[in-house]
């Protein structure tokens, strides 16, 4: 398997991975995503769209490095984020001071109904650490180093055989 074939796969699987693993916190933990915990899932979506696309283009004339170093950034975009994130918890930068909420052509009283019964998470509090690191802790660390990876292996001239 080539560089840029392992390249290919690890912007595939990484982002599929984080993302699993957010959902699966989100819908069978029972953790609920503050506004950034949205923030970087976003940029690993997109990702997974780019990895793919970079298999759809093996034949093309970069034989679709290109998607694989746009899923490279957007890896490391979600990572760039996460310390961000993390650092909020932390207290090392100021977090959201906004309330966001989609109104959507609803009564006053179904908008306070569902005001009331959506759960409040703050960006600037932990809801679950593994080994003393955040869950943005830890999309941080595996995002960036996964993203450098990504974008090394892409570039990387082949063997001679």
């Amino acid at each position: 398997m080539t560089s840029l074939e392992k390249a290919r796969w690890l912007s595939l699987a990484v982002p599929a991975a984080l993302l699993a693993g957010a959902l699966g916190s989100q819908y069978l933990g029972g953790l609920h995503p503050c506004e950034m915990c949205h923030w970087q899932r976003w940029p690993h979506y997109a990702a997974i769209a780019l990895a793919l696309l970079s298999f759809l283009m093996r034949g093309g004339p970069d034989k679709g490095r290109s998607f694989v170093w746009l899923a490279g950034l957007a890896i490391l975009t979600s990572g760039l984020i996460g310390v961000y994130h993390a650092g909020v918890e932390l207290g090392i930068f100021e977090g959201l001071t906004k309330c966001s909420s989609v109104a959507s052509g609803a009564s006053a009283e179904e908008l306070l109904k569902d005001i009331m019964a959506a759960p409040l998470v703050r960006c600037d509090q932990v809801q679950f650490e593994f080994l003393g690191i955040s869950m943005a802790g830890w999309n941080a660390f595996i995002s960036i180093s996964a993203a450098a990876f990504v974008l090394w292996l892409s570039i990387r001239k082949p063997r001679a055989a």
